[in-house]
């Protein structure tokens, strides 16, 4: 390709984004997104999230006007509770929403993920503008999600809030020679969430409290999960232990199945366990995390659980 035919298309992209944006009535949200630029309201008063997880409970603190979401996989019961209370229109299956409901409510903004919802972007779009974000930091997608619903000052406050603390405990975690390893029970199976560049919320607060992970759960690349068997449980060698049991949606199982797992001989014989440091921590922030609650929550458990040690 020419040089002059290359600068031609540049320009002529350039300007057809420049004329979608000055032809949006709202704002044009061009960032981190499926198929951008989108037009959305400037100020959205009937939002629907597609994604029932961090999503929904980001949404809800920063107290933006959710008219629906699907209920299923919502497993904390304080955003179950919001989302009823607020009577929030259920739209099913989170991979599967229904778009004849969502159609009904005739929302001005719909918000969901690339991962789970791009599949059925074209429907959705001709519904409402829908945005669907990119994987991201969890800081900088509150942050994104503060800009398009308009919740910007009640974003930057929360935040503002969580780096004092967040800061002080990294301080406290510099005189500590500690290693934690953290694993979730799941039916015959374990899954280590590991810190990376990509590492999912939790662990990625961790890593911002100043803990450090061993080496076999920590990464370089775009890792997010480790799936190790019995035999390889044993590279969970840190001094101190977190692990979550959640079996399912139902939190009933989740009992029985930790004690299948810490009664194993392989289990006890984990230098934590050994030493006693191995802990149980709550799978609500842990695996469905939520914004900067669940954040402090996690902090809460460095606190109680890797502090007290040296």
């Amino acid at each position: 390709m020419s040089l002059l035919r290359f600068c031609s298309l540049l320009f002529v992209s350039l300007l057809s984004a420049s004329l979608a944006q000055a032809a949006c009535l709202g704002k044009a949200v061009t960032e981190d997104i499926y198929n951008p630029p989108v037009c959305i309201p400037a100020e959205p008063k009937r939002i629907v999230t597609l994604d029932p997880l961090i999503t929904l409970g980001m949404l809800i603190e920063l107290e933006a006007p959710v008219v629906a979401t699907p209920y299923m996989a919502i497993t904390e019961n304080e955003i179950l509770d919001v989302v009823k209370t607020k009577k929030m229109i259920d739209l099913g299956n989170p991979k599967e929403p229904s778009l004849e409901r969502l159609a009904v409510l005739k929302p001005d903004l719909i918000i969901g993920s690339v991962e789970a919802h791009a599949s059925i972007y074209d429907q959705a779009a001709r519904i409402a503008p829908t945005v669907l974000f990119k994987h991201m930091d969890w800081k900088k997608y509150l942050e994104r999600l503060s800009e398009v619903t308009g919740r910007e000052g009640a974003a930057n406050a929360a935040l503002a809030t969580y780096e004092i603390r967040v800061a002080a405990i990294r301080e406290r975690m510099k005189d500590k020679k500690i290693t934690v390893s953290t694993v979730r029970f799941a039916p015959d199976r374990f899954v280590v969430f590991v810190d990376g560049p990509d590492a999912y919320a939790p662990f990625a607060v961790l890593r911002e409290a100043g803990v450090k992970r061993t080496d076999y759960e920590t990464v370089t690349d775009r890792t997010i999960v480790k799936r190790p068997d019995w035999e390889e449980l044993a590279n969970l060698d840190g001094d101190v232990l977190l692990y979550v049991s959640a079996s399912g949606f139902e939190k009933a199982p989740d009992d029985a199945l930790e004690k299948q797992v810490t009664d194993n001989p392989l289990w006890q014989l984990l230098p934590a366990v050994q030493a006693g440091r191995a802990h149980r921590v709550d799978r609500g922030p842990w695996q469905s995390f939520h914004g900067i609650s669940s954040a402090n929550r996690i902090l809460d458990d460095v606190e109680r659980y890797i502090l007290v040690y040296r």
